[in-house]
């Protein structure tokens, strides 16, 4: 009988109690300790394929023992019998630590480790920092630098400050504020905002790559730019970047234009910002990655969820507000930048799903790993602009003349159902325009008239069908 748990990132099995060899099952509690916790199996092999121990009583004196020998600190930790089957099994539940790193300690050398997947590795250095600021309950972007705030200049900052505030930054601010210590020292959140580039981290690359993948920026890319320096210099820098590489259809409608643009603005600097404040700049060399394709916008930025658990494991609906960098996220809100409350990415769902075009297959995808965290917005125009490419092909400029923009944009529409009905019946394309039955019948009409489509049947079965 299969056990109903599978191994993942919160849960992992063991056929038997392995004493000589105790780290192979160690790990995952120094792991399941320094991430979001999880439950450790003993009687189950890799198959889920229940087995069961011969002496649970001894397998959980050992266990106890091994891991208050093993582990330091201890974990707290809850073993408990379970009877699968007529089968004895033991469970070990590691609760999330508060004073991380939890190492694996044998023969003089002490290891932590993390959980990628259903896996229990090592955690690399950068992570082992995290979980050491973690355990002391600091954050990077609250540590004093040996750097004096008199030193730099802060002119980006205040002028934006005041712009999205009408408030002036006072000299006493800085450190009410967490960018300085009393004695002006500036912390690295005030490291990130100084106008000069003292952060090396602190840096954006964005490609507008050809097509769908990625290739030879010399070859293959449309546009490409480097960014480094301040934060504010950075999201603005890679907003226009965004901008720049959009493109912003219409149609029209009776008396007004209908904008539609390939990204909801604010969606994107929502997924720009939480890249910008969420990301670990702790790991040497890294930098924020923006990869715009025809289809699709990919912002990806260092280090994952904080609480150690996947994006896609999360509710996003419910999703807590656990912050890797406070003092810049605090002044991020501040400047009316992002929401305080853990609801960026509830954000960015609720401003794609407002476009013109929108429909379930376009919702943004949120992935992350123990490495990374990525945002994939979808282009809402992009299988329109394929259809508008093959309006070009199948209308002569001629009758292109003849047609106004929102017979136009009709027509588009009539091609995209052909291509997924082999046909159009007035009651589907005004539904999908959101327009009168009669409106779409005259419209029908005139292409028919022009020769580029043609039909059959009568009255409601009439079907429409490209020439």
């Amino acid at each position: 009988m299969l056990y109903p748990f599978a191994e993942t990132t919160e849960c992992d099995f063991k056929r038997e109690l392995e004493t000589k060899k105790p780290k192979s099952w160690l790990k995952s509690v120094s792991a399941f300790a320094n991430g979001i916790g999880g439950r450790l199996a003993f009687g189950i092999d890799d198959m889920g394929e229940v087995v069961g121990l011969t002496d649970v009583q001894k397998n959980a004196e050992v266990i106890s023992d091994l891991i208050k020998t093993r582990i330091i600190p201890i974990p707290q930790f809850i073993l408990t019998v379970e009877k699968v089957q007529e089968k004895n099994i033991l469970v070990l539940t590691v609760e999330a630590g508060r004073a991380t790193p939890y190492y694996y300690k044998a023969d003089g050398i002490r290891e932590a480790y993390i959980r990628i997947g259903n896996e229990s590795v090592a955690a690399p250095d950068y992570i082992l920092n995290e979980l050491i600021l973690k355990g002391k309950n600091q954050s990077f972007d609250a540590l004093i630098s040996d750097m004096k705030k008199a030193d730099y200049s802060f002119t980006l900052l205040e002028a934006t400050y005041y712009e999205q505030t009408l408030t002036k930054i006072e000299p006493k601010d800085y450190f009410s504020f967490g960018l300085t210590d009393k004695k002006g020292y500036l912390t690295n959140a005030g490291r990130l905002f100084a106008d000069q580039y003292i952060v090396y981290n602190a840096r954006v690359f964005c490609t507008r790559w050809q097509g769908l993948e990625k290739g030879s920026v010399f070859d293959d890319a449309l546009d490409d730019k480097e960014f480094e320096g301040n934060l504010i210099y950075l999201l603005r820098c890679t907003s226009d970047f965004v901008k720049n590489n959009s493109k912003m259809r219409f149609y029209k409608e009776a008396g007004f234009r209908v904008d539609k643009p390939d990204y909801a603005e604010r969606a994107v600097t929502e997924a720009l910002v939480n890249a910008l404040i969420h990301r670990d700049y702790i790991v040497a060399g890294s930098e924020v990655h923006v990869d715009m394709f025809d289809d699709r916008l990919e912002i990806c930025s260092p280090g994952g969820m904080f609480d150690g658990k996947a994006v896609q494991e999360h509710n996003i609906a419910n999703i807590s507000s656990v912050r890797r960098n406070p003092v810049i996220a605090d002044l991020f809100h501040r400047m009316k930048f992002m929401e305080r409350r853990g609801s960026g990415l509830k954000k960015i769902i609720s401003e794609t799903e407002k476009l013109p075009g929108y429909k379930d297959a376009l919702k943004p995808i949120f992935y992350s790993d123990g490495m990374s965290f990525k945002v994939i917005l979808k282009n809402v125009n992009y299988e329109a602009q394929k259809v508008s490419d093959k309006v070009s092909d199948k209308v002569s400029d001629k009758v292109s003349d003849k047609m106004s923009d929102k017979e136009q944009y009709f027509f588009t529409t009539f091609l995209t159902l052909v291509e997924q009905n082999g046909f159009v019946t007035t009651k589907a394309i005004a539904e999908a325009i959101k327009m009168p039955e009669t409106t779409a019948r005259r419209y029908l009409a005139k292409l028919c008239k022009l020769d580029i489509i043609v039909s059959d049947g009568k009255n409601r079965g009439r079907k429409y069908y490209m020439n």
